[in-house]
């Protein structure tokens, strides 16, 4: 998928966060995402792959983190 279909979807299902870590990675304030990677950062599978992707390929490097590191770092 296409950066500009990705963003149409995205604002169509009104995920403006999402559109903003885009936006940042772009602008380059945004290098590392830490993620648990079941969980992933959107619900929908296959959209999570494609944002995921396209963060990847503006420079942000994915961080996978197990449950236990992102509960010890939500306290």
């Amino acid at each position: 998928m296409e950066k500009n279909q990705l963003l149409e979807l995205l604002r169509q299902k009104q995920l403006t966060d999402v559109i903003e870590l885009i936006e940042d990675a772009e602008a380059g304030d945004l290098e590392e995402l830490e993620l648990v990677e079941h969980l992933g950062l959107l619900a929908d599978e296959a959209l999570n792959r494609e944002v995921l992707r396209l963060l990847q390929d503006l420079g942000v490097t994915i961080i996978y983190v197990t449950d236990d590191e992102g509960d010890a770092e939500a306290e």
